[in-house]
């Protein structure tokens, strides 16, 4: 069982140091300690813990937090762990915001700053609060558990499906006497390995994708043959047209081959989405839309992928990996892009044994105190690298063009540079991937002179180019030269309408070559690869798709 936690949250980096140290000394031994510097960052570790089933036993907040302050935050933290005990932290000005806090919003105590000597001021308090929280009583959160080996492809394949799915689980590994006797009791040897235990004592041995969401309840069938739109695709283009599709009455259904969210899902923090002030977690983005899709009446599959497109008159046929087809009036392709393949040599053995593409939020932990290479130079690196500089000692950026203002933006470009633990290295290029059965070095070539350098490192994280995922599509569908789909007036040729184009119209301003077939998001050609931009394409597009249905 892991220990339970006892986070704190403090906007001053040296209070923060200062509170979580005092913790240490004196509570390392039974309770982790996790501190955070603002109430966003605080919420995002807090969903991340739920994830991992861990329990949370105390939670300290300072009150004076700009944007959010502490009371806000315990607010919002009991959603998530209402049984932790919870605690302000408060200088003698704010004694009375303080009392009301506990009178209003459930607070248990107040801290007053500074709390010198700590074994009079800080130990008595935590004291309480941390019997109090083990006599109440708070048992593990009921999750899926997986056994594995630490550096298995398949184990990690399950892992982050379940994280970016928001199913809680256990991870064990059969390294330890606890993933061993797991592993008996389920009737299972290392040769089964990833084995996968359901909370309602299913046992599977190294399970497909699908296999794993039909235990944990995730729906992977369609319950009808025929819809009015057939989305394509769970990132935030999916997501929106899903949204306003099943809001404005359409039968509508989303097929995701892995887990919405798309890349955008494994963002550690999105700062610069409307109406999101303090940012927010890919996650955290992608868990709202989800449940907002599905309250409004829209259908969602996982861990299903569409393999095939016909046109059968006016049905558009899909055919799904299982065989099964689903038809529609109307099709919206929202498959997103994908991370290109490192150009280095063993880097394609090591995937998922330290090589990862996109930020694989699972291995966080795995990552404390290690050097960490992130490669790429776009926001979604850049994000990352903010992301384990929290538990990491050090992250090497490796961009390979000479700045990062060309691809990434501002804001995150000063925070990168105002974080000492993150070093830069552009004109940078990984040659070589090498280790025993795991990443354990990487080899660094400097493009401008040539020069390599060997890299001692176990977590390589890799965000480079995107290639759009059209490949099973049909020959006729219009793409531009790097495979992108071509929509609306980009299929004009010199004013004329696209060979073998049927309706008396133009294409709309979405559709592709085949009439009722729509793009929305990264997939298509010369779109705005931002979240936001996703989001209103998707939300046009079914627009276009009622325009389509009243004038085919």
């Amino acid at each position: 069982m892991s220990k339970p936690i006892v986070l704190t949250v403090d906007d001053d980096p040296s209070v923060s140091r200062a509170v979580a140290r005092d913790l240490r000394r004196r509570y390392a031994e039974d309770y982790r300690i996790v501190r955070a510097d603002s109430g966003a960052e605080a919420l995002e570790s807090l969903q991340e813990i739920r994830l991992r089933g861990d329990r949370v036993a105390v939670l300290l907040a300072d009150y004076r937090m700009p944007t959010m302050n502490g009371i806000e935050f315990l607010e919002q933290a009991m959603d998530l762990f209402p049984r932790a005990r919870r605690a302000l932290l408060t200088a003698y000005a704010d004694t009375d915001a303080a009392i009301e806090a506990i009178n209003l919003v459930d607070v248990d105590y107040y801290l007053l700053k500074p709390w010198e000597p700590p074994e009079e001021k800080l130990y008595p308090v935590v004291d309480q609060m941390l019997e109090t929280w083990a006599a109440a009583g708070d048992p593990e959160v009921e999750s899926t558990r997986i056994i594995g080996h630490r550096w298995s492809a398949q184990a990690h394949e399950v892992r982050d499906f379940l994280a970016r799915n928001g199913m809680p689980y256990h991870w064990y590994t059969v390294e330890e006497a606890e993933g061993r006797k797991l592993l008996e009791a389920a009737g299972a040897t290392e040769d089964d390995v990833p084995v996968l235990l359901t909370a309602g004592g299913d046992v599977l041995l190294n399970p497909s994708l699908s296999e794993v969401a039909d235990k944990i309840g995730l729906s992977t069938s369609p319950s009808e043959d025929f819809y009015d739109l057939v989305i394509v695709g769970g990132g935030p283009a999916g997501l929106g047209a899903a949204v306003y599709g099943a809001s404005e009455g359409l039968r509508t259904v989303l097929v995701e081959s892995s887990a919405t969210g798309g890349q955008a899902g494994q963002s550690s923090r999105i700062e610069n989405y409307l109406g999101f002030p303090d940012g927010v977690s890919g996650g955290q983005l992608t868990d709202r839309a989800r449940r907002q899709a599905s309250r409004l009446g829209a259908e969602l599959l996982t861990a299903r992928k569409v393999v095939g497109l016909e046109c059968h008159g006016p049905k558009r046929v899909l055919t799904l990996d299982d065989g099964r087809r689903v038809a529609a009036h109307a099709v919206l392709l929202a498959t997103g892009v994908s991370y290109r393949r490192l150009n280095a040599e063993g880097a394609d053995e090591m995937v998922g044994r330290g090589v990862f593409y996109g930020s694989a939020a699972t291995e966080a932990d795995a990552c404390a105190n290690e050097h960490v290479v992130i490669v790429g130079g776009a926001n979604s690196a850049g994000q990352a690298a903010m992301f384990f500089s929290r538990q990491a000692s050090k992250v090497t950026l490796a961009v390979r063009g000479p700045d990062l203002e060309r691809s990434m933006s501002h804001y995150l470009i000063q925070q990168i540079r105002a974080n000492d633990r993150i070093e830069v290295r552009t004109c940078t290029e990984v040659s070589a991937c090498e280790g025993d059965g795991h990443l354990q070095k990487i080899v660094l070539r400097d493009s401008v002179s040539g020069a390599t350098e060997d890299v001692e490192c176990g977590h390589l994280f890799v965000f480079i180019g995107a290639a759009p995922m059209t490949d099973w599509l049909p020959d006729d569908l219009a793409r531009d030269a790097s495979g992108f789909l071509l929509t609306g007036t980009d299929l004009m040729d010199s004013g004329n309408r696209p060979e073998g184009w049927a309706p008396n119209r133009d294409p709309y301003h979405l559709e592709t070559s085949i009439p009722g077939v729509f793009v929305a998001g990264d997939v298509r050609s010369a779109s705005v690869k931002r979240v936001a931009s996703a989001v209103g394409e998707g939300a046009m597009a079914v627009t276009l798709v009622h325009q389509y249905l009243a004038h085919p």
